[in-house]
């Protein structure tokens, strides 16, 4: 059997984070949702997503094929469903499809058509920007079951002041020294090769995936994942941070979301309160407004390839788009398009040839190629974004 998780309905209220990758590829607790379903199946999977990704997110179809919607977190009782799948069965909760059976002879898909198998568990699904934090604790502590099961954790370290040890995994070549770690509140995972300098505070549930890093004396609180590659310092409270990113130096970073190849400037801070209390709206690419996103807390939502200076404040409720570079004094307005250049007193057109000449230093750094799959990828978010640029 071949599974393909496909992007559903909720691709565009993921946005930033899906101008540049499916739906299956974000991460949410210690894994993506690509890694947690081929863990739970045993079998790799492919993708269905838009066009102008599929040469870097290919999908295979074969003679049977299972469709998944990626929104939804596996868990024991779904995985099991949809391994009994079969020929012209759907399994659905309220009105959305979770995953359905097909072969590569039928030309459409028409429900009408199929048995449909209700599923009334409970389930973790994202379907806003703001789901990747607020349902990162949950996630984290699913995903370290799923991690660490059957298996034994490196021994930690005599010079680490620790509370609730069993709740704490060491992966391989992982390194830490007179850190702190309060698993009390939640599991805390540390990846393989991944380092906790000197001096850091962390509260579960943290994950810390393969070779990223904590800097000295940082202070994470819950719930936290930091990707990987990734660097964080300073300050950090209930953020996902998805792959090589840096948020390195001190300044606070909460509520948020950073996708992949973003840096933080020295001593910047997003705000994740509104000075009213009151419930915080977002930007919605949907509906080209500012929704309402029934928290109280929430910070900065940052698309890939974005950069901000040093000592750049971010108010309650930001959207960066993707491949934005923001600085200078004063706050910038709470919703910065893609290639943006600027900050709080205005902004230009940051242009695809300087762009991509960063981004090629930037991976590079890192022994990464910008490939022309990555080109290609963000010239057409150039060009999707034209409408919310002042150019």
């Amino acid at each position: 059997m071949n599974y393909i998780l496909f992007d559903g309905t909720v691709r565009n209220a993921l946005l930033p984070f899906t101008f540049t990758r499916p739906v299956a590829d974000i991460r949410v607790g210690i894994l993506t949702i690509r890694e947690k379903w081929e863990k739970y199946l045993g079998y790799t999977t492919t993708t269905l997503t838009e066009e102008y990704l599929m040469d870097k997110y290919p999908m295979v179809e074969m003679e049977e094929n299972i469709m998944i919607n990626a929104s939804f977190f596996p868990n024991e009782v779904l995985v099991e469903m949809i391994l009994n799948l079969e020929k012209n069965q759907a399994i659905i909760s309220g009105e959305e499809i979770i995953a359905f059976y097909t072969n590569d002879t039928q030309e459409d898909i028409d429900f009408d058509e199929y048995d449909l198998i209700d599923y009334d568990e409970d389930c973790i699904r994202i379907e806003n920007t703001w789901d990747i934090f607020s349902k990162n604790d949950i996630a984290i502590r699913e995903d370290f079951m799923l991690v660490t099961e059957g298996r034994t954790s490196q021994p930690i370290p005599k010079s680490v002041n620790v509370i609730s040890p069993e709740n704490i995994f060491i992966e391989k070549g992982a390194k830490l020294e007179f850190v702190t770690l309060n698993a009390s509140s939640g599991p805390i995972y540390i990846g393989r090769n991944a380092e906790i300098m000197e001096g850091s505070l962390i509260r579960g549930p943290f994950a810390l995936c393969e070779e990223a890093q904590v800097k000295l004396g940082a202070k994470i609180y819950g719930a936290t994942t930091v990707g990987p590659h990734c660097r964080v310092g300073g300050e950090v409270n209930n953020s996902v941070l998805f792959a090589y990113s840096n948020k390195g130096h001190d300044g606070f970073l909460g509520n948020s979301v950073l996708g992949e190849w973003c840096n933080i400037g020295a001593d910047s801070n997003n705000s994740n309160l509104k000075n009213n209390y009151e419930e915080v709206r977002l930007w919605s690419y949907e509906t080209e407004g500012f929704a309402k996103t029934g928290l109280q807390f929430c910070g900065l939502m940052m698309g890939d390839h974005s950069k901000c200076g040093i000592n750049t404040m971010f108010n309650t409720g930001t959207v960066v788009g993707v491949s934005a570079n923001i600085f200078g004094s004063g706050f910038p307005r709470n919703f910065v398009p893609s290639f943006s250049w600027g900050g709080a007193s205005g902004f230009t057109t940051y242009i695809t040839k300087k762009a991509f000449e960063t981004a090629r230093i930037v991976m590079s750094r890192r022994h990464v190629e910008f490939s022309e799959q990555d080109a290609a990828i963000l010239e057409h978010v150039f060009e999707e974004t034209k409408k919310w640029r002042k150019e």
